[in-house]
C-alpha cells in the first residue's frame, strides 16, 4: 500500500520500519524534520508537508495527544484540508474519546473516512511488528486497509463501526495496565522493605501465578529502578488516566481506582520524573517506603553539572 504516516516520535518511527520493512510505500512527515530525513536510508519518502503526505493510499497519525492530533487535522492546510475523498484517516494514537467522535464527526461532514485502530505496545514491538491493534470503522475501510494493520502485528481485534469504541477499549487497557505497575510497585516495596530477594519473588510470580509479559516486563523495571529512556513516559500515563476518567463519567461508570492512578502519576511528575517511564510508579513506591533509589535522570543531569 502507499501509506502516509504522520508522527515520528519512538512509537511513529517503530512503525515506519513495520511498515517498510513489509514492502509497504511510506512517505513520513514530521514537525521536526530530522527524524523523517533519519528513514530515508532505509526506504521512507519524506514529505515537505501535510498535504504531501496526504498524497496516499491512507494516512497514518501517530500523534502523543490530544492537542498534537487536532493540531495536525485542524490546522489550515492540515490533513482535513488536505486528505482527498476515498483516502481514510487511521488514528493509531492513544486519545480521547471525546476526540475522537470529534473526528469523526468532521472527516464525515468532509465526506472522507475515519477509522480509530490503537495500538498496545511498546516502541520495541512497533519495530518488531509486534503490536496488538484495536479497531473500529466502516467495515468496508477496515477490509481495505488490512494489508497495513497486519504490518503493524498479528492481533487485531475489530470493535463495530463506531471510531470511538476502539478508544475506550484502549483507555480501558491502558488503566488496567497502569493498575498492574501500581500494584506491583507498591508490592515490590514491600519486599525490599522486608529483606527478601525481590529478583527471586518476581522470578517466583512471574513463573506461576502471573505468567504474562506486562508483569515481568514492568516488574523487570522496577527490579533494576532503570526507568529511563522512557518508552511509555509518565506524563502520558497521566494523560491516559484523565482520558479513562472522562470516559468514565460520560457513561456514569465510577472508577475510583483511576483517580488513585491520576494522582500517582501526579505526584511522580511533580518529583520530577516527567522524562521517565510510567514504571516510575515503582520508584515513587519505594521512595513512599524510605528506600534508596536512583534519581531522576534530570536530576543526575543537574548533578553532574555542577560537580563537572
Amino acid at each position: 500500500m502507499n501509506i502516509g504516516l504522520l508522527g515520528l516520535g519512538r512509537m511513529g518511527t517503530g512503525i515506519a520500519r513495520s511498515l517498510l520493512r513489509a514492502g509497504h510505500r511510506v512517505t513520513v512527515y514530521n514537525r521536526t524534520r530530522e527524524r523523517a530525513y533519519a528513514l530515508q536510508p532505509e526506504g521512507a519518502i519524506v514529505a515537505k508537508s501535510i498535504a504531501d503526505a496526504c498524497k496516499a493510499e491512507v494516512v497514518l497519525t501517530m500523534l502523543a495527544d490530544d492537542a498534537a492530533l487536532e493540531a495536525v487535522v485542524f490546522a489550515e492546510e492540515g490533513l482535513l484540508a488536505s486528505l482527498p475523498r476515498g483516502v481514510p484517516h487511521i488514528s493509531v494514537s492513544t486519545i480521547s474519546v471525546a476526540l475522537s467522535e470529534k473526528l469523526a464527526a468532521a472527516h464525515a461532514t468532509a465526506q472522507q473516512e475515519y477509522v480509530a485502530a490503537p495500538v498496545f505496545g511498546r516502541p520495541e514491538a512497533a519495530e518488531a511488528g509486534r503490536l496488538a491493534v484495536v479497531i473500529a470503522g466502516l467495515s468496508d475501510v477496515v477490509e481495505r486497509c488490512q494489508p497495513l494493520f497486519q504490518a503493524l502485528g498479528p492481533k487485531q481485534w475489530i470493535v463495530g463501526e463506531v471510531p470511538a469504541l476502539a478508544n475506550v477499549v484502549k483507555l480501558s487497557g491502558n488503566f488496567l495496565l497502569a493498575s498492574v505497575i501500581e500494584s506491583l510497585a507498591e508490592a515490590m516495596a514491600l519486599i525490599r522493605k522486608s529483606e527478601v530477594d525481590p529478583a527471586a519473588y518476581l522470578e517466583f510470580l512471574t513463573s506461576t501465578l502471573f505468567p504474562a509479559p506486562v508483569y515481568k516486563n514492568y516488574g523487570e523495571l522496577i527490579l533494576r529502578d532503570k526507568y529511563e529512556p522512557a518508552g511509555f513516559a509518565a506524563p502520558l500515563g497521566l494523560k491516559d488516566m484523565r482520558f479513562v476518567m472522562a470516559a468514565a463519567e460520560a457513561q456514569t461508570v465510577p472508577m475510583p481506582f483511576a483517580s488513585v492512578l491520576r494522582d500517582r502519576f501526579l505526584a511522580a511528575i511533580a518529583r520530577g520524573n516527567e522524562a521517565s517511564d510510567w514504571a516510575v510508579l515503582g520508584r515513587l513506591a519505594a521512595e513512599d517506603a524510605g528506600l534508596a533509589t536512583r534519581a531522576p535522570a534530570a536530576a543526575r543531569r543537574t548533578a553532574g553539572g555542577q560537580h563537572g
